[in-house]
C-alpha cells in the first residue's frame, strides 16, 4: 500500500512550458525579439541524437527560432570552438546548448567554458556555477536538472524551507553540487553525500528532503528514508527485465521506488519524476536570456 502523494513531473513540467509559450509570445509583440535556441551536436550517438530531437521539437512548440547544427564526428576542437564563438556573435541566438557527451578527441570543458555566459542555458559555465555559489539566483543561468528538481520540491515544501533538513547524495558539477546550493538559497540545512560518506544510510535518514542523484539503480532503500520525507529521484538507470520478454529492459532511479513509496510523504516516480522538468527548464533558462538580452525583465519559474 502506497501512502506517499506522486509528484508528477510531466504535470508541472507542462506548466513551465506553458508559462514560457506566453513569455516568448509576449516578447516577441513588445520588443520584436523572437526567442533564439541554437543547438549543437557532434557525432552520431543515438542517445544524444534523441534529446537533441525532443529539444528542438519543444523550442519549436515554445514559438522558438531553433537551430540545429549537427557536425560529424570527426569534427576539430578547432572547428567546433570557431562554431560556438559565431554563435556568441549572433545576437538572433539566445540560448547555445552543445550536447555532451563530445566525442572522445574533444576537450568539452574547453568549448563549455568558451559560451557567452549570459548564453549558456545549460549553466555550466563557471560564471553562472559561481553565481548560483554566491547565492546571485537573480542574474545568472541555473543548470536545467537542479533547477527542474528545486520546482518539483517548492511544489511540495514553498518558497521557504527554513528548519528542514536537505541531504543531497551525489557531488557532481552537473547536478549534486548546484542541487545543494539551491536548496540552501531557499534556508535549507543542507548536507551534500556522497560514495565516500560514512554510513551513508543514517545521513540519508535525517532528510525532511533527501534527493537522490547517483547513477546507481535503486540504491536506496525504504530505511534510508525518513518517514514522511520528500524524495526527488533524479537516477535514470536502464535495468534488464526479463519479465517483459527476451532482451527486454526498464527505466529505475537511484531510489527503490516501491518500498520506498511506503515510507514517504512525496516521491517522484522514474520516469515521469525529475526527468520532464530538465527540457522544461532548459526553455525557461532561454526565455530568461532573451529577455535580459532584450533589456526587459525575465519572467520567474
Amino acid at each position: 500500500m502506497t501512502s506517499a502523494a506522486v509528484i508528477d513531473g510531466r504535470q508541472a513540467a507542462a506548466s513551465v512550458i506553458e508559462a514560457v509559450k506566453a513569455a516568448a509570445t509576449g516578447l516577441e509583440q513588445e520588443a520584436r525579439v523572437k526567442t533564439g535556441l541554437a543547438v549543437v551536436i557532434v557525432g552520431d550517438d543515438p542517445a544524444s541524437h534523441t534529446y537533441v530531437g525532443a529539444k528542438g521539437r519543444m523550442a519549436k512548440e515554445c514559438g522558438f527560432n531553433s537551430i540545429q547544427h549537427t557536425l560529424p564526428t570527426e569534427t576539430t576542437q578547432e572547428e567546433l570552438a570557431g562554431l560556438v564563438a559565431a554563435l556568441n556573435d549572433d545576437p538572433m541566438i539566445h540560448g547555445i546548448l552543445v550536447q555532451l557527451p563530445l566525442p572522445k578527441h574533444l576537450n568539452s570543458d574547453a568549448i563549455i567554458q568558451s559560451i557567452q555566459p549570459q548564453k549558456d542555458v545549460d549553466g555550466l559555465h563557471v560564471v553562472n556555477a559561481g553565481k548560483l555559489a554566491t547565492g546571485d539566483l537573480a542574474t545568472g543561468l541555473i543548470s536545467c536538472t537542479p533547477a527542474g528538481a528545486m520546482l518539483l520540491v517548492r511544489s511540495i515544501h514553498g518558497e521557504d524551507l527554513s528548519g528542514l533538513n536537505a541531504v543531497v547524495i551525489g557531488r557532481s558539477n552537473l547536478f549534486g553540487k548546484p542541487m545543494a546550493q539551491l536548496l540552501l538559497s531557499a534556508n535549507a540545512t543542507v548536507t551534500t553525500a556522497h560514495s565516500r560518506t560514512k554510513d551513508l544510510a543514517s545521513v540519508a535518514r535525517g532528510a525532511d528532503i533527501l534527493v537522490a542523484a547517483v547513477g546507481r539503480p535503486e540504491m536506496v532503500k525504504a530505511d534510508w528514508v525518513k518517514p514522511g520525507a520528500t524524495v526527488i529521484d533524479v537516477g535514470i538507470n536502464r535495468i534488464d527485465a526479463p519479465e517483459r520478454g527476451e532482451g527486454k529492459s526498464r527505466l529505475v532511479g537511484d531510489v527503490a521506488y516501491g518500498e520506498a513509496a511506503d515510507v514517504a510523504a512525496a516521491i517522484t516516480p522514474v520516469p515521469g519524476g525529475v526527468g520532464p522538468m530538465t527540457i522544461a527548464m532548459l526553455m525557461a533558462n532561454t526565455v530568461i536570456a532573451a529577455h535580459r538580452a532584450a533589456g526587459k525583465r525575465p519572467p520567474k519559474f
